[in-house]
């Protein structure tokens, strides 16, 4: 391509924005917003499964024994499991030590213990760890089943609820993602309409002289790069600006919280959001133009 049918191309493209403000800046408006809340939604589904991740490594079995058990069958309890596939250590925790660690959590009400007098209600119980999260829900079951076991527990459950609630995110959030795209789209195809439909008489005199279809279709696919890509730019600002608010205020009063670091978050999410943006601009201005190329 020539510099100076580029410069045609570009001109004629910046022309039809002017021309059509209010159209153009809606056109915009519609990108920056639909882009800002797809930008919204894909990090926050990015923070809910990597804190799932973070939970699900740190999920582990928690043996409780019968109080019966003596204690060379307690030892031997122990060598059984470790024995088993999947596990990578096994914790003893004794009564006492169980009970202190409950009065650490109990804080300032640990007088509501002092009913108990000198007896202990917590039993005896192993902390196991696994290799993967997919053994642990099987491990645990086997367990159980052993001899001397009053139950084993573990907490999948947690972790079962945040995949359901990530999964309910992603399935909402590709909903409205998919709405707002077809909004976006046909604003822009609405805009570039305008300007084609006040072009009709033109484009047909440039199709009789033998301009090509592509030369036709540039300014207005350029159009269409420049609405789109603005409209994305203006949500990829202000989504680091938000995500730069969040990540301060959870640091600031929620640090055990493990959000994803800004960066490289925030270099693969606005490279789509430009990406997608730009897309949606050339879509757009393809549909527009198609109907009166047929001269």
């Amino acid at each position: 391509m020539k510099i100076s049918t580029a410069e045609y191309f570009v001109t004629e493209s910046l022309n039809s924005i002017r021309r059509n403000g209010l159209m153009s800046m809606a056109s915009l408006m519609t990108v920056a917003l639909s882009l800002l809340i797809l930008g919204v939604f894909m990090i926050l589904v990015m923070n809910l499964n990597h804190m799932a991740s973070i939970l699900e490594s740190q999920v582990q079995v928690t043996v409780y024994l019968q109080d019966t058990l003596k204690e060379t069958e307690v030892l031997e309890m122990g060598t059984r499991i470790t024995r088993l596939p999947g596990v990578t250590r096994v914790n003893f925790v004794s009564k006492e030590e169980a009970l202190n660690r409950f009065k650490i959590r109990l804080g300032e009400q640990q007088g509501l213990l002092s009913e108990l007098g000198e007896a202990n209600p917590l039993p005896n119980s192993f902390e196991v760890k696994v290799d993967r999260p997919d053994r642990v829900k099987p491990l645990a079951l086997a367990i159980a089943q052993l001899k001397g076991v009053e139950a084993a527990r573990y907490g999948q459950e947690v972790v079962d609820q945040l995949f359901g609630l990530t999964r309910m995110v992603r399935i909402f959030g590709v909903v409205l993602i998919i709405f707002l795209g077809l909004a976006a789209l046909f604003i822009i195809v609405n805009t570039i309409r305008l300007t084609v439909f006040a072009r009709r008489r033109e484009i047909g005199i440039m199709k009789y002289v033998g301009a090509t279809d592509w030369f036709i279709r540039w300014p207005f696919i350029i159009e269409g790069i420049l609405l789109g890509g603005l409209g994305a730019f203006i949500a990829v600002v202000l989504l680091t600006q938000f995500y730069s608010m969040l990540t301060r205020q959870v640091y600031e009063s929620l640090a055990f919280l493990p959000l994803l670091p800004k960066y490289p978050l925030m270099g693969y999410v606005n490279s789509f959001l430009i990406f997608a943006g730009c897309g949606i601009g050339v879509l757009g201005s393809m549909i527009s133009v198609k109907k009166f190329l047929k001269v």
